[in-house]
């Protein structure tokens, strides 16, 4: 099975992973979205359709009952793009390397484009989620070393043998939160995470599983994405821990850690600032004025 021509579109399958896959992990922004594992796993919330145009990879998505579309590898022929907008309101995730080369042309194509910053993805470098240098995660190690003398700890590739206990995991934070939140797409991962090309890590605070986190490799692996992490929040420090542990075990080809965006939630925004993020990975709307 291939991916059908525009206009014809299909639901995202495992049929097409390998094709999608491989027109999407080149791309050098390092999009969270954009990889085959995080479009599956949110198929069913975003009701995720795709087509290809020529070179063009677009992606046709609803999100209560707003219908948008996107294009991650390059920009769609000016026909398609005004056929598109006829069917859905706007075009969402445009990426720098998609927009800076075309804006000019988009904008003679009556395209008005803006900054989405609530989606921009957090950006950090490895090394310093991994080793916490200097003054300004000074707060950061003194929680990671707090968290290191008050709990007996380890950390453990997550295999399928280990699954059981990360769901453990997952089910204790979604009862603790008293809310969904992603669970459904979480515990999807999980059962998945192999097909899916996902690695992670299971941590364990005196023998009982506690937390675990869970993401893949983008850009041609110079970028890792942090698509989940969960944990018992009983265990003061335990993301600190976590994170930097995380950080810690990945290759020394991974030069940046994506950790996904805030979603304009201002509690999560001061957490991710905290951090203090290398940059962003910026993206944009689209909305056709004609």
């Amino acid at each position: 099975m291939s991916i059908p021509c525009y206009p014809e579109f299909v639901p995202i399958s495992f049929a097409l992973q390998a094709e999608l896959q491989g027109r999407l992990f080149p791309i050098p922004d390092g999009v969270s979205e954009y990889t085959f594992a995080n479009l599956y796993l949110f198929r069913k919330r975003y009701k995720y359709r795709i087509a290809l145009h020529e070179n063009s990879l677009i992606i046709s998505g609803e999100r209560e009952g707003t219908r948008f579309f996107m294009s991650p590898c390059e920009v769609p022929e000016h026909a398609v793009i005004l056929e598109l907008f006829k069917t859905h309101k706007y075009w969402k995730g445009i990426s720098e390397s998609v927009l800076i080369p075309n804006q000019e042309r988009l904008l003679q194509w009556g395209i008005e484009i803006a900054e989405d910053r609530d989606n921009f993805d957090y950006l950090y470098r490895r090394t310093d989620l991994a080793q916490l240098p200097g003054k300004k995660y000074h707060k950061k190690r003194n929680l990671v070393n707090a968290f290191l003398g008050a709990y007996r700890h380890e950390e453990w590739p997550l295999t399928a043998e280990l699954l059981p206990q990360a769901m453990m995991v997952l089910e204790r934070w979604r009862q603790d939160k008293g809310e969904d939140g992603d669970y459904y797409a979480a515990r999807e991962a999980l059962e998945l995470f192999t097909p899916l090309g996902m690695q992670g890590s299971i941590y364990y605070i005196n023998g009982t599983p506690a937390g675990w986190c869970l993401g893949e490799a983008l850009a041609t692996g110079r970028i890792f994405a942090i698509h989940f992490e969960k944990g018992i929040d009983a265990y003061k420090g335990i993301y600190q821990f976590m994170n930097q542990t995380f950080a810690a075990s990945l290759s020394e080809e991974c030069t940046y850690i994506n950790r996904e965006q805030d979603l304009g939630d201002t509690g999560l925004r001061q957490a991710k600032m905290t951090y203090r993020p290398w940059g962003f990975v910026r993206k944009y709307t689209g909305h056709y004025k004609g």
